[in-house]
This record gives structure tokens, C-alpha cells and sequence, in this order.
């Protein structure tokens, strides 16, 4: 007889029930859906994995966002790869990133081989005119779901409001988890609450550190020794992915300074062949590494070039990865001190403020027009109201670039 606690309120099968196959189905659903850089992606989490089935909590997906803003590294790629750890384990968080990153790696990886006949027939990035207000709409429905989560009394409405103003007039990367810290620290510092400094046992994967500093301290090393482009290029990708805070739209330039104007691996105009084909895919936008790697080692042959893709997708997603496998089961008894539940209310509030004001910023960054308004308005209407698919919805707008 089955127990009670094995189902959702809506019937659903509990997280941990759910096969393998179901859940990187739906996992593959939220990558052909995830345009528009990290706070759109956490909209098609927050209706694929939440509201439609019910894999986790808005607050649990809520305090993971949070969780994986704090971390260098991609952030959705790191926040979905931890909902697979949670619902599966360590084999399921792996299949989970494969499933997310691969087909965008695979298609990015084709397209450095494609981009000389690309760029020479003129090609055009106009068929994405409306992918941003499409994800303006998502990041809206995002931000109203998780707005009525997170704000429970004046201190997290003004956190909400602090760090949505914040972070307005100051993008820099940096600054996102300066002020997530900021205000899970404000929130303990103004509990009333006492002895909220529990003792709880916690096992760190120690191993899963140690990887993640044997890669970065040998790859320095290597590439200071040998002169061999494809380990050079493993330590430049691999940086990416450890110093980097936020989604592909903070790396790529700093991949542009590094890959074209001082080591000229190719020129402007092929660096933004490659950009806009990535935003024409859906998928994690750190996916460009393969493209830049398969360009970089283009000279030496298609094996080479292969090598050289393959080095890009591995080495930029490899950090957050290892990151997510050392932090997330620290992360499920740390939330057991009772100071760090009341931080969390801060740093929910400010999450919640950040990806209100990814809105704001990515509206401001399109023209004002009235089939943009209409787009984005759409696009929040379906994806708030009905149980149309997020990728159906990405397809009719890139449909309708294509006609217009």
C-alpha cells in the first residue's frame, strides 16, 4: 500500500519516485525552452520542473537559484544540474547536465566548422528580433511567482526592492553575490530569534574540491610548460568557467578579449558569427565555448578541431559541475541551522529582486514598439495562463521573426 507522502497534493509522483527517463525528459524540455540568458531560463525551470510537475518547491528552486548565484559559474546550468542531484543523485545530476548542454554543444561544435560559409553569404541574426521580448514575458511570469513567495513581511519586501534597485544601476557580475551574502546577513542580524547557531553534522566531498583545484592549478601549470594549443585552450576554458559570475552574456567578453584581441584564435566578425548563432539556440549560452574552441584549433586539422570543441564544452561547464557536487549536499544539512534558514529569507528576498529587475534591464535593451509589447505580452499570457510547452512558445517567436 502506498504511502501518502509518496505523492504530490496534485498526485503526482514524489521527486524521489520519479524515473530517471521522465525527468530528463523534462529536462530536455526545459533546454529547447531556455532562450534569453539565466533569469529567463529560471522561468522555464519554475513552469516545467515546478508548476507543471511538481519535482520541487518554488521556495527549494527559489534558495537553489540563490544558492548557485553565490557560486562562480553557470548559473542555470548549475541550478538545473542541482535539482537532478536532488531528485536523483550525484549519476542523475551528471545525466541532467548532459541532457541541458549537449545537443546546443554538439550544434555549436558543427557551427565552427560552418561559420567561413556563413559569414561569406551574409548571414543574419534579424530572425531573433523577438526572442528578447519573448523572454522579457517569461522573466515577468517568473518574477510574479516568485515575488509572491518570497515577500512575507516589510523586511523582505525591502530587500526585494533594495536589490532590484541595486543591481539596476550596477550590473557588474561581481555584485550578485555581494549582495545576495548582504542580505542573508541583514536577515540573521536583525532576527530576534535566539540560539539560532544549532550544531549539525556536515560531510564535506572533499574529493569533489580537490578535483576542481587539481584542474585548475595543473591546467596553469601545463599551459606554462608546453606550448600545445589544445592544453592552453583547456586552462583558458576552464578559468572561464571558475571565474565567472552569471550566464554567457558576462563571459563572452571576456572571451572575446582573451581569444581574439590578444591571441587573434579568430576575427570580430567570426567571434560574432558565433554569437549569434548561439542566441538563435536554445540551451546554456556557455555552449559559445565550443564554437570559440572549434575555431581556435581550426588550423590543425578537423581531428584537431573536433579536440578543440569538445575542450571548450568540457573545460567551461567542468567547474560548476564539480562545484555543484562539493556544495549542494553541504548545502541540504547547512539549511538544518536555524540561522541559516532565517538568512535564507534575505537571500530569497534579494534573489527575487534580481530576477525582477533582469526584466526591467532586458526590456530597457529593446526598442519600444508595439509588436515588441504584443510579443512580450504573449509570451507572458501563455506561458502564465495555459500549459503551452515553453519551447512551442520560443518556436512561434522565432517563426515570427522569420516571416516579419
Amino acid at each position: 500500500m502506498s504511502n501518502q507522502s509518496d505523492t504530490t497534493p496534485t498526485g503526482e509522483p514524489a521527486a524521489g519516485d520519479v524515473p530517471a527517463t521522465r525527468f530528463l525528459r523534462d529536462v530536455l524540455v526545459c533546454s529547447l525552452g531556455a532562450y534569453g540568458g539565466p533569469e529567463s531560463h529560471m522561468s522555464v525551470f519554475l513552469d516545467q520542473l515546478v508548476v507543471k510537475r511538481r519535482y520541487l518547491t518554488e521556495q527549494e528552486l527559489i534558495e537553489l537559484i540563490a544558492l548557485c548565484s553565490i557560486l562562480p559559474g553557470p548559473t542555470s546550468t548549475q541550478t538545473i544540474v542541482a535539482v537532478g542531484y536532488k531528485t536523483g543523485g550525484p549519476l542523475r545530476a551528471l545525466l541532467t547536465m548532459l541532457v541541458w548542454a549537449l545537443p546546443v554543444l554538439i550544434a555549436m561544435s558543427a557551427l565552427s566548422f560552418l561559420s567561413g560559409f556563413l559569414l561569406n553569404r551574409g548571414f543574419s541574426t534579424d530572425f531573433l528580433r523577438y526572442v528578447g521580448p519573448m523572454a522579457v514575458g517569461f522573466i515577468i511570469v517568473a518574477a510574479v511567482r516568485i515575488g509572491r513567495k518570497v515577500v512575507t513581511d516589510w523586511m523582505t519586501a525591502m530587500l526585494m526592492v533594495a536589490s532590484a534597485a541595486v543591481t539596476f544601476f550596477l550590473r557588474s557580475p561581481w555584485v550578485f553575490p555581494i549582495v545576495l551574502i548582504a542580505g542573508g546577513a541583514l536577515s540573521i542580524a536583525t532576527s530576534r530569534e535566539r540560539g539560532i547557531w544549532n550544531a549539525t553534522a556536515i560531510t564535506p566531498r572533499w574529493s569533489y574540491l580537490i578535483a576542481f583545484a587539481a584542474f585548475a592549478f595543473g591546467g596553469l601549470f601545463l599551459s606554462a610548460v608546453t606550448d600545445l594549443r589544445l592544453v592552453g585552450l583547456f586552462e583558458n576554458f576552464y578559468r572561464y568557467g571558475y571565474l565567472v559570475f552569471g550566464g554567457g552574456q558576462v563571459v563572452v567578453p571576456v572571451m572575446h578579449t582573451e581569444l581574439v584581441t590578444v591571441s587573434r584564435y579568430m576575427t570580430d566578425a567570426e567571434f560574432l558569427t558565433g554569437y549569434g548563432l548561439v542566441q538563435g539556440l536554445p540551451g546554456p549560452m556557455f555552449s559559445f565555448a565550443a564554437y570559440a574552441g572549434g575555431m581556435a584549433a581550426r588550423n590543425a586539422g578537423t581531428a584537431t578541431q573536433l579536440a578543440g570543441a569538445a575542450i571548450g564544452g568540457i573545460g567551461i561547464f567542468l567547474p560548476g559541475l564539480l562545484l555543484i557536487y562539493f556544495v549542494f549536499p553541504m548545502w541540504e544539512d547547512l539549511k538544518k541551522i536555524r540561522a541559516i534558514r532565517i538568512a535564507l529569507r534575505g537571500i530569497n528576498a534579494v534573489a527575487g529582486g534580481l530576477i525582477a529587475i533582469a526584466a526591467v534591464v532586458l526590456f530597457t535593451a529593446t526598442e519600444l514598439r508595439i509588436d515588441n509589447l504584443i510579443v512580450t505580452a504573449a509570451a507572458a499570457a501563455l506561458l502564465g495562463f495555459t500549459k503551452i510547452p515553453a519551447p512551442l512558445i520560443v518556436a512561434a517567436s522565432l517563426a515570427l521573426g522569420l516571416l516579419l
